[in-house]
Parts: structure tokens; C-alpha cells; sequence
């Protein structure tokens, strides 16, 4: 069998093929898409969230006026396990957006005192709101707040912080109020330890910022404040949202004549808890004094008035005030009670070296009779206050000091007057001879028991006489005898014919009387006409005899 030889041949190929230009094509398309999107892409930030609560991976948006400039993409528990952390990815347009003073807020549904927001959220679920900065300097990580923002950045207005001693008694959102009217909102609430007082963050806005001084005054608004004195009750209610929630107050009660300096950013105030300790906290010059009363104090409470005549002058301090001696004396009759005279409850506005100078002046006052007593406040709950007054009484032995505080004197108060007074009577009423006056007493009673036994008999012998048939007859013949007055009445009566003969007799006898009237007359002007007439006779004469010898009277017939 022959060897045959066998020889490949070889056909040059192709040095491409047509199909290599699809996944070429393809892979261009891709590039320039990853080109695109990554240039399109903005950057990544890291922001921190107290939880994430309605915050998805990949779908939770961040969004600035309504519009999605980020998304979150990835959300991780921090190292000490106390916060969230979570990454997003920010659009393109949106990097100029990230400022330092740029904020983050979770929207989700809110009810407050403000009203109701967020509803939208119930649907599409929760988002994070970006409110831009505008500051200059840039930042990549932010912390999510837990309420949206009082004031944005560039608001217009001041930021003040109010100190007080104890917390939770602002909330954020609560409303600022000036005369009544909201002019800003409490934007943050923190409590600082080194100081350990608690401290609300405001922010009034402009215009009203102007209304804030440097001796203005701040005091929680509880919405309605009620007053009762002798002129009746006044009720006072702020805005209605004051009312649910609260607020703080602010005004300047201040009386100085010179305008006050404007506040300041940041700038720092107490808080009071109402206008009443705004008022007792402006008189911060004072003059301390200790009162030695000899009398029970019950009732005398810190803070209670000193007063004189009527007008408050200072604040009682502290009650049985402790002495500074180590040696406690039990026996001592006096109890110290510090006050402050808060002389500009009566001079105004004071300064330091006027204050030295009425400390001085009190001396003097002191001198001329001036003491303090306690008085009953309140007849009801016991309460006291403190009093003061010139006496006539000039004593004035005493302690001038008590633990390096100047002594004010004092005078025995209303109850303890009456309590000696009573107790001189019970004395006087001791002396008296009690023995021989119920003694005596005794004697009057035996004599005034025999007394009653008399007029007991009496009675029975009254009562006897009563019951008699003689006399129980008087009242029948006494209404025997009124009925015979009665018809004697009856029979002279104008209508009756007795009435009647006497009425016609009395005419006649007027009118004889009547016709004897010239009789009566007559003679009462001439007696004598019954006698010799009512002639005009002349008086007789003597005559001569006559001639023939008899005797006779001219003018006798």
C-alpha cells in the first residue's frame, strides 16, 4: 500500500465580520449613556436623620418647590446606633443648591396649633423638603430637621434666646405676641447643662424686630389672664391660638425717658413666668433689712408685701432666718425675718449711688418713729404681711444688727394687741369677788322664785274671777246696753221725726230771736224805755203859783 501525502490548504478569512458592529454600536450607545447620566448626575450628600420613619430606599424623594432635585439611595444605622444615616443622590442643578445654611426637613402629615400639613403625603408617602442656602460656602452633610423651619436663612428679622430655669415650658412653633399680635414663633428649645437652664430660640420678623429692645421683657402667655379687686373682674384673653397652646409675651415696661438701645442678634433675656414677676423683677435695687418680731408669725409666707399705708415698698425674703452663730439659742424671744426695700417701687428708677444714700436716710426714718408690724392680709386663709408706719412711741431699744444685716424696728402687730388686751381682762376678771357676787345672785334668785309665787297666785285668783258666772254675765249686759245706745242714736238720727220737731223748733226759735233782736237792742241802748217810754219828754220845771192861789207845775197835765 503506497503512502499518500496529504496537505491542507488554507483559505485566507476575513478580517471582520459584519455582526461585530452591533455589540460595537452597543457599547457606544451604553458609554455615552453612562457618560451622560454621569454627567448629568449631581452630587452625593450624607444626611442625618433622628429615624426613618417613611424613608425608602431608591424612592423617597427630595424635592425643592414641588419639584425632585435628589433621591435617597442608601439608609444605614450610625455606629452607636442613636441616629440614622442616609445617602442621597442629588441632580445636576441641584449642587448649587447645597450651601452651608442649606436645610432638610421630613414632610409628613403635621396637626398643630398652625393648622394641618402635609395631607398630600398620606398617598405618595413621606419626602425630604430642601429649602436652599445663601451662603457661599458649600457642605455635603446635613442634619434632617425634625420640624420645618420657622424662618428661612434670609428672612428678614432677629433671633433672640430666652433663659429659664426649667424646661419644657416653650414648645417650637409656639407664637411670639406683642400687644396681642404674633410677630414671630419660638424656632428651637435646648437645655444647657454647664448653665442648667433651659433656652428658647425666637425669631421675630421684620418690620416688627424694631419693637425689641435692651430693656424689653419676656414672660409666658398663658392666653387668658383674670383679675379680681375692689373695681370687679377683668378678663383678658390673647389670640385664640395663645389660648390652646401658649406663647411668650414680650413688652417694655420699662420708664426711663431716654430711648433704649436696640437688641442685638443672639442676644440673651429671662423668661418670666408671667407679667406680675416681670414687674416684681424690674426692682432690682433693694435695701435688706431684718425684722425681730416677738410674736407668732403664722402665716407669713416668702414673697409676701411690705407696705406702707396702703403703697408697696419691698418682699419678704425669707422666713425665721437662720442665724450664722453656730450656738442655736432656744431662748431667744425674737424672730428674724429678712425683707428687701425695693425703694424703686416708690423713687423710680435708682441708681447706685443714690441707693447708699437712702440707706442713710432710712437711719433717720428710724429715728423719727418708723416700725414695721404684722397685719392680716386675708381673713380667710390667715395670711400676713408686713406693715410699716410712724409711732408716737419712741422706743427704740433693740439690736441695731442681726448677722451683719441692719435691724428694722418693729412694733407689736394688731393680734397680739388684742391678745393682751384680752388677757388684762381675764386678769381684771380674776380680781373680781365672784364668790359674793353668786352669793348675792343666790339671795335674788330665792327672792325673785318667792316673787313668781305671788304673781302665781294672783293668776289663780284672776283666773278664778274669770270663771265666775257674774262675771262671765258682764259681756251680755255690756252688749245689752250698746244695743240701747244704739237705737237712742238711731232716734236722733236726720231721718228721724225727733230730728226732724227739733229741726223745726230750732227754726222758730231763730226766728224769734230774730224779731227780739231791736228789743235787745233798745235796751241795751236805753234801759229805761220799758219805764218811762221812747219818748223825747223834757225834764219838768218849777212854775209860779197862779193868780188864783192853787199850786200848780208847768207842764203837768
Amino acid at each position: 500500500m503506497s503512502e499518500t501525502s496529504t496537505q491542507a490548504t488554507t483559505v485566507p478569512q476575513r478580517k471582520w465580520s459584519s455582526i461585530w458592529l452591533v455589540p460595537i454600536v452597543a457599547l457606544i450607545i451604553g458609554a455615552s449613556m453612562l457618560f451622560q447620566h454621569i454627567s448629568n448626575q449631581g452630587p452625593e450628600i450624607i444626611l442625618k436623620l433622628p429615624t426613618a420613619e417613611g424613608i425608602e430606599e431608591g424612592k423617597t424623594p427630595i424635592k425643592a418647590l414641588n419639584v425632585t432635585v435628589g433621591t435617597i439611595t442608601n439608609i444605614t444605622l450610625s455606629k452607636n446606633y442613636d441616629h440614622i444615616i442616609a445617602k442621597a443622590r442629588m441632580n445636576h442643578d441641584a449642587a448649587r443648591m447645597l450651601k452651608e445654611d442649606t436645610l432638610f426637613w421630613v414632610v409628613k402629615p403635621r396637626i398643630g396649633a398652625e393648622g394641618i400639613s402635609g395631607l398630600e403625603t398620606l398617598l405618595s408617602g413621606a419626602y425630604l423638603e430642601l429649602q436652599p442656602g445663601s451662603s457661599k460656602a458649600k457642605r455635603d452633610r446635613y442634619t434632617v430637621l425634625d420640624q420645618p423651619p420657622i424662618a428661612p436663612p434670609n428672612t428678614k428679622g432677629i433671633r433672640l434666646v430666652l433663659t429659664h430655669r426649667e424646661a419644657e415650658k416653650l414648645s417650637v412653633g409656639d407664637p411670639v405676641l406683642y400687644e396681642g399680635f404674633t410677630v414671630g414663633r419660638v424656632e428651637q428649645t435646648s437645655f444647657d447643662i454647664e448653665d442648667r437652664q433651659a433656652h428658647y430660640q425666637l425669631f421675630i420678623f421684620a418690620p416688627y424686630d424694631r419693637l425689641v429692645s435692651s430693656e424689653s421683657y419676656f414672660w409666658q402667655s398663658s392666653g387668658i389672664d383674670m383679675k379680681l379687686d375692689t373695681e370687679g373682674i377683668e378678663v383678658k384673653v390673647d389670640s385664640l391660638e395663645s389660648l390652646l397652646k401658649g406663647g411668650v409675651t414680650f413688652a417694655s415696661l420699662s420708664d426711663s425717658r431716654s430711648k433704649p438701645e436696640p437688641a442685638e442678634q443672639m442676644q440673651q433675656f429671662r423668661l418670666f413666668d408671667d407679667a406680675n414677676q416681670v414687674k416684681e423683677g424690674m426692682y432690682d435695687k433693694y435695701l435688706e433689712f431684718v425684722l425681730l418680731f416677738d410674736e407668732s408669725i403664722r402665716g407669713l409666707k416668702p414673697k409676701a408685701p411690705v407696705e406702707y399705708r396702703g403703697i408697696r415698698i419691698g418682699t419678704v425674703m425669707k422666713v425665721l432666718l437662720r442665724n450664722q452663730s453656730e450656738v442655736i439659742n432656744l431662748g431667744s424671744h425674737s424672730i428674724p425675718v429678712l425683707v428687701r426695700i425695693e425703694l424703686g417701687r416708690v423713687y423710680g428708677a435708682i441708681t447706685t449711688k443714690e441707693l447708699s444714700g437712702l440707706k442713710a436716710a432710712m437711719d433717720g426714718e428710724f429715728k423719727r418713729g418708723l416700725k414695721a408690724k404684722l397685719k392680716t392680709g386675708n381673713l380667710i386663709t390667715g395670711a400676713l404681711y408686713i406693715d410699716t408706719d410712724y409711732y408716737s412711741d419712741q422706743d427704740m431699744s433693740g439690736p441695731e444688727k442681726f448677722d451683719s444685716y441692719p435691724v428694722f424696728p418693729t412694733q407689736r402687730g394688731g393680734f397680739a394687741e388684742v391678745q393682751k388686751q384680752v388677757t388684762d381682762l381675764l386678769q381684771k376678771l380674776n380680781q373680781l369677788p365672784i364668790e359674793e357676787t353668786l352669793e348675792s345672785i343666790n339671795k335674788t334668785l330665792a327672792t325673785s322664785q318667792k316673787t313668781i309665787k305671788s304673781f302665781e297666785d294672783t293668776a289663780n285668783s284672776l283666773k278664778t274671777l274669770l270663771a265666775s258666772q257674774d262675771t262671765q254675765a258682764l259681756p251680755a249686759d255690756l252688749h245689752q246696753t250698746m244695743q240701747q245706745l244704739q237705737q237712742t242714736l238711731e232716734g236722733i238720727s236726720p231721718d228721724s221725726e225727733m230730728y226732724r220737731r227739733l229741726d223745726s223748733t230750732l227754726k222758730e226759735v231763730k226766728q224769734v230771736m230774730s224779731e227780739f233782736k231791736p228789743v235787745l237792742r233798745q235796751l241795751n241802748q236805753k234801759p229805761d224805755s220799758l219805764i218811762f217810754g221812747n219818748g223825747n219828754a223834757q225834764d219838768p220845771t218849777p212854775v209860779k203859783a197862779s193868780p188864783v192861789g192853787a199850786n200848780s207845775i208847768k207842764g203837768v197835765q
